[in-house]
């Protein structure tokens, strides 16, 4: 029984290293036929790769130096820079609503296209506990993110209140990134409507966002 056992043993390795060297004999001849055919492939994926590499680099190049809003006195002076291959509109002739602007690469779409701008600035007539209201629903749900923010520039400066920013699903078909703070009577609400423009919202936007209290 023992012999039987060990000639199975045998018979078994003999077929195992049969199908490895099978195995080999294959990975080898692939090799050697496709040698070229595999480096120029490679050397093509570098090159789509380092390509695309530049490309953002030069875009990111392309946006500076940077664009300045800077709003009425009447309102606080509200100033902020933005890239240079944006395009803005802004309404500043409501009243209730003074500052109404979108921020949008190249060109503006339409306020009623449906577009998800890279920047919304509104000033609106609300109480900022009001605005801040309309937003803890989905806080509680989960669909965003609040925490206590003041931008850069503003810290330490007199009666300027912490302001809120939210982050998530910012309306029922758009994720992004929210501001609320308080401007005298009103409230500012600064907002990118995609991930896409995040990095300018966190890297631009805030960092050289200003008003006068």
């Amino acid at each position: 029984m023992a012999s039987v056992a060990i000639i199975g043993s045998l018979v078994l390795l003999v077929i195992a290293a049969a199908a490895f060297g099978a195995w080999a004999y294959m990975s080898r001849e692939d090799f050697k036929n496709n040698t070229d055919q595999k480096i120029e492939e490679a050397v093509k994926n570098a090159k789509v790769l380092q390509s695309s590499e530049l490309e953002k680099q030069f875009a990111e190049k392309e946006k500076s130096p940077y664009k300045v809003y800077q709003g009425s006195a009447t309102y606080g002076t509200l100033t902020f820079d933005y890239p240079k291959t944006w395009s803005a509109y802004v309404d500043e002739s409501n009243t209730s609503n003074p500052i109404n602007g979108y921020f949008h690469p190249n060109v503006v779409p339409g306020a009623n296209s449906q577009a998800t701008f890279a920047l919304r600035i509104e000033l609106v007539g609300v109480a900022y506990s009001q605005a801040l209201q309309q937003y803890q629903s989905q806080v509680k749900t989960g669909g965003l993110r609040a925490v206590a923010y003041v931008p850069p520039k503003l810290n330490g400066v007199a009666n300027v209140q912490p302001g809120t920013r939210f982050e998530g699903a910012i309306t029922a078909n758009q994720q992004g990134a929210l501001l609320l703070i308080k401007v005298r009577d009103k409230t500012l609400k600064v907002y990118t409507q995609s991930v896409n423009f995040m990095t300018d919202f966190n890297n631009v936007i805030l960092p050289s966002l200003t008003f006068q209290p």
